[in-house]
């Protein structure tokens, strides 16, 4: 269950970092809401792990082995040159007083650039459908690293628990720390994309 918990770790970091974002903007995530964004990045990670080991029937496993760990060293390079970008937006919003305006921009490219905009009616509570958008706008890289893992001896349903428990962990914690992580004024989501490119390695 190793790899399965070190995976759950990695696609919570995401997790733990949107729940400290809402957090440090007086965003509460109710019981419902945090259910919603748990259970569907397991359900995500399981249904991508059990496509990839589908796959892996019709692929020989050194060529699983290459894909999964192109696929995962080039999403933990996006992971990190997104953390850049948004670190260079602040840096230019900070700047003079100069605002970055979002207005016209997608929710799902408002999320790319901070995750507090899930609170689209500005409520200050995360309703079920806001968990939602936020679960599905960060699902892409459970959805990515779950295919990435065929061949590489990593149970879909272990994983999926692994996800579920480090999941609500990470949402307890972001909600208990985000404004000290906050207060730190930097993006740490590129940590995410590291221990994907750990993760990587050392599992090929």
């Amino acid at each position: 269950m190793l790899k399965e918990f070190f995976l759950a770790f990695i696609v919570s970091i995401d997790i733990y970092l949107a729940a400290a974002a809402c957090c440090n903007s007086g965003v509460k995530i109710p019981l419902s809401s945090a259910l919603v964004i748990d259970m569907f990045s397991a359900s995500v990670l399981f249904i991508s792990i059990m496509l990839s080991d589908f796959i892996s029937g019709y692929i020989t496993s050194h060529t699983i082995h290459i894909i999964g760990t192109a696929v995962l060293i080039t999403i933990g390079s996006l992971n990190i040159a997104k953390s850049i970008l948004r670190s260079v937006i602040r840096h230019i919003s900070e700047k003079d007083s100069i605002s970055v305006k979002m207005g016209e921009l997608s929710v799902f490219v408002k999320l790319c650039l901070d995750d507090s905009a899930v609170d689209m009616d500005s409520s200050k509570v995360l309703s079920i459908g806001e968990a939602a958008v936020l679960a599905l706008a960060g699902s892409f890289d459970s959805a990515a690293t779950g295919l990435s893992c065929g061949g590489k001896d990593i149970s879909a349903l272990g994983a999926a628990a692994a996800v579920f428990i480090c999941g609500a962990a990470a949402l307890i914690l972001g909600s208990l720390t985000g404004r000290k992580i906050s207060s730190i004024n930097r993006d740490f989501s590129w940590t995410g994309g590291l221990f994907l490119i750990l993760f990587a390695v050392f599992s090929a």
